[in-house]
């Protein structure tokens, strides 16, 4: 008999504020396009996604459903449901949880989208679909490690299907459509080699990791898990309280975010913002006024403000940032607050 160990609590990670954000956002509002994780190995990139599988909520899902369709989302059925649905037959509920669901550096495309039986559909005259990961990874959190190392072509697919919440296979003219709404969070290693600059301008958010150079931050890094190694299960007790209150949170956040006001005002700062730091497309934008009004939701605010445009603009804008070759996208801060200002004096 295995015991299995508990998992790292998300609560007990020391610093790395950032990251931990960036995650509880794309919880809350999976439509901000995932995030990456860039960090020096050792930095709880890994430990911070495996961790933040406990604090994921349940959720209602079709029961038999291989994708998990969601009950109460008839635009997001799979053919079969909707099918279902279209007879008129009762579709039974039940309760599932979240995931995280891994996908390995080596995966090829048809492990990720699937395969159709050409074959089966030949001979018998219907579609044969063999899931693969991006089906498993419809209403989870897909996460990719080493992200840098997978194939570019793979990484298209993956952002493809995440910005438009679907799985789209063609083979031998026989096509296969099947809901992947999905959050994607991506850690690398710079020093293994960077994503493209179009493929970073496709993540939402892009938060990057340091160890901790305050002593008394390392020392009680080492504690913890110390402690952790020793007995999971007594570590994760003592902080479920802290689990359990985050929790909450989260599910307070997603229920206020439908109802987050954002003056009009904020979206002048938006473009602005982005015209005055030479940040191509729209995307950025887009993104910056999703963000704040996530954040506002997070805090228990009902209407975005400049700090929430500010901690926003800090996550979603550096890796879009135009640069020269070997240039890092460093956003200077003082600058944005100089913008904020001066909108303030405008109005």
């Amino acid at each position: 008999m295995t015991i299995k160990k508990k998992l790292y609590p998300f609560t007990a990670i020391v610093g790395q504020e950032d990251m931990k954000k960036a995650l509880l956002l794309n919880i809350i509002n999976p439509l901000l396009g995932g995030v990456l994780i860039r960090g020096e190995k050792g930095t709880a990139k890994s430990t911070a996604v495996r961790a933040f599988a406990e604090l994921l909520p349940d959720r209602e899902e079709v029961e038999g459903c291989r994708f998990g369709c969601d009950p109460n989302e008839i635009s997001t059925y799979c053919e079969d449901c909707y099918e279902r649905y279209r007879k008129g037959e009762k579709l039974t509920v039940k309760i599932g949880s979240m995931k995280v669901i891994d996908l390995p550096v080596s995966a090829t495309e048809d492990r990720v989208v699937g395969t159709i039986d050409i074959e089966h559909a030949i001979k018998k005259g219907e579609k044969k679909f063999e899931p693969g990961i991006l089906a498993m990874a419809n209403r989870n959190i897909l996460y990719v490690d080493e992200v840098n190392l997978l194939d570019d072509h793979v990484v298209d697919i993956l952002l493809d299907s995440a910005a438009m919440g679907i799985n789209n296979i063609e083979r031998e003219g026989i096509s296969y459509v099947h809901p992947a709404i999905f959050i994607l969070v991506g850690t690398m290693n710079p020093e293994e080699g960077d994503l493209r600059p179009q493929l970073l301008d496709r993540f939402g958010m892009v938060v990057d990791v340091v160890g901790e150079i305050d002593i008394d931050n390392r020392v009680e890094v080492i504690k913890r898990r110390i402690a952790y190694e020793e007995d999971s299960e007594a570590f994760a007790l003592e902080w479920e309280a802290r689990q359990c209150e985050l929790r909450e949170k989260i599910l307070n956040a997603k229920r206020l975010l439908k109802n987050i006001r954002c003056p009009e005002n904020m979206y002048d700062i938006a473009a602005k913002i982005s015209i005055e730091l030479g940040v191509d497309g729209h995307r950025a934008d887009i993104s910056m006024i999703k963000t704040a009004k996530t954040i506002a939701a997070l805090n228990g605010e009902v209407e975005v403000n400049n700090e929430h445009m500010m901690e926003a603009a800090s996550l979603v804008l550096p890796h879009r940032m135009r640069r020269r070759p070997f240039e890092e996208g460093i956003l200077d801060m003082a600058k944005i607050e100089e913008l904020f200002r001066g909108m303030d004096d405008e109005s």
